[in-house]
């Protein structure tokens, strides 16, 4: 089976895996949020539409905060 696009292409412009699932994540719900405001039918499933962006390098990964602090990890 193959993919579009390829994981290589995603990874050229997110280079996690574990990354790329949320960055992907978060786009589509921004993207269905965005539809259904303004009333609009989605053409395309917006998971779709989410990797698409990725994979063409319109999402911007680099303001994501990736880091764990201590006070996170002690509750």
């Amino acid at each position: 089976m193959m993919l579009y696009p390829a994981m290589s292409k995603l990874n050229e412009h997110v280079p996690n895996r574990y990354l790329l699932v949320n960055v992907v994540a978060r786009r589509a719900r921004q993207l269905s949020l965005l539809a259904e405001r303004n009333g609009e039918r989605m053409t395309a499933k917006p998971v779709t539409l989410a990797i698409d962006e990725v994979a063409e390098g319109k999402v911007d990964v680099s303001a994501i905060d990736t880091g764990i602090s201590a006070k996170s990890l002690v509750q």
